[in-house]
């Protein structure tokens, strides 16, 4: 994310295994609001997944992440 990249934030992992299946997540929606089409931050943290589910059908979700030694 670019926006965030300028902000410092670094990123917390990188995908070793299973790269196949990252590329499968939908990439429709762009970056977040305002900068993409992409859900604006203040609404998720209001009304949640209510709100992605409605405005995103199409956005991926990811059930369970871990981590390797």
């Amino acid at each position: 994310n670019a926006f965030l990249d300028r902000q410092g934030f670094s990123p917390i992992g990188q995908v070793i295994e299973g790269m196949d299946i990252v590329d499968t997540l939908y990439a429709g929606y762009g970056e977040g609001a305002p900068q993409g089409r992409g859900p604006n931050q203040a609404l998720i943290q209001k009304k949640g997944n209510a709100y992605l589910e409605e405005s995103y059908p199409k956005l991926s979700y990811i059930a369970k992440a871990g981590s390797a030694q």
